[in-house]
């Protein structure tokens, strides 16, 4: 009996710390965050050109200058923390993160589990082959091994073409295996492609296969949060820092939606 009676107070007392760690700041407008006066937002490292680790260990890219940018406009300190892409949609939802400027894809399976705020870029999967290649279409990937990054829509549109479906943690490491002589194609954003091209991949693109808009991640028990961060997009869209941002990176702006 004793025994139990020390099991239930040691278990109260590990409820309260947890229920403490996730406790959050309170501002008046209703927003919630981790730090009252820091905007903690997640990015993979993982990504490049959008997110990726200098040699002194920081992150930076597009997304991260993108998240900067933002906090700055909430009159916040951006503090960006490297989640691996496979785990930042849990890891907003659970409260490791304020949110996640880390290139997700607006879809309906995420939106069960967190919100999106208005597309701060447009994108869209496309197949990327060795140059000897006779893979083309959709069409041709029916049979064939496809790599993808592990997470990601990417590896869910894959699935639609074949059922040969091999992941990576990454895109570019995914690209750097079919440069290498493994797989017959990747699918994955077609910027991320392009880029990995100009570093001198053997690789090449072929059809682009839908377009897609690229939000960002924030809990859905975090409404006002959500109203300031499509305030501050909208504010960086309207005096050019989105689009300044994106050519930066990119050489031009994916920062408005196509016609």
């Amino acid at each position: 009996m004793k025994l139990s009676v020390k099991f239930i107070l040691a278990l109260l007392v590990i409820i309260s710390l947890l229920s403490g760690c996730a406790e959050k700041d309170q501002l008046e407008d209703g927003s919630k965050l981790i730090n009252e006066d820091q905007f903690v937002f997640a990015s993979s490292g993982e990504f490049k050109p959008f997110s990726y680790v200098n040699d002194d260990m920081t992150v930076t890219g597009f997304d991260v200058e993108v998240g900067t940018a933002i906090a700055k406009e909430l009159g916040l300190k951006p503090v960006p923390k490297r989640i691996k892409f496979k785990g930042i949609v849990e890891g907003v939802k659970t409260g490791r993160a304020d949110a996640a400027v880390a290139s997700h894809t607006i879809n309906d399976q995420r939106s069960k589990h967190v919100a999106f705020s208005t597309p701060y870029y447009y994108s869209g999967p496309q197949i990327f082959v060795r140059p000897d290649s006779d893979i083309k279409t959709i069409k041709d990937l029916k049979g064939k091994e496809v790599a993808a990054s592990k997470g990601s829509t990417y590896a869910n549109t894959a699935e639609e073409y074949t059922t040969n479906v091999k992941t990576y943690d990454s895109d570019i490491t995914a690209l750097k295996a079919l440069s290498g002589g493994r797989h017959d194609a990747v699918i994955t954003d077609f910027v991320t492609g392009k880029e990995a091209v100009k570093e001198g991949f053997d690789i090449e693109g072929r059809q682009l296969i839908e377009r897609s808009e690229q939000a960002i991640v924030l809990p859905q028990d975090n409404p006002k949060l959500l109203v300031r961060v499509n305030g501050a997009l909208e504010n960086l869209r309207e005096d050019g820092t989105l689009a300044e941002i994106s050519k930066k990176y990119f050489g031009e702006d994916i920062t408005t939606k196509p016609e």
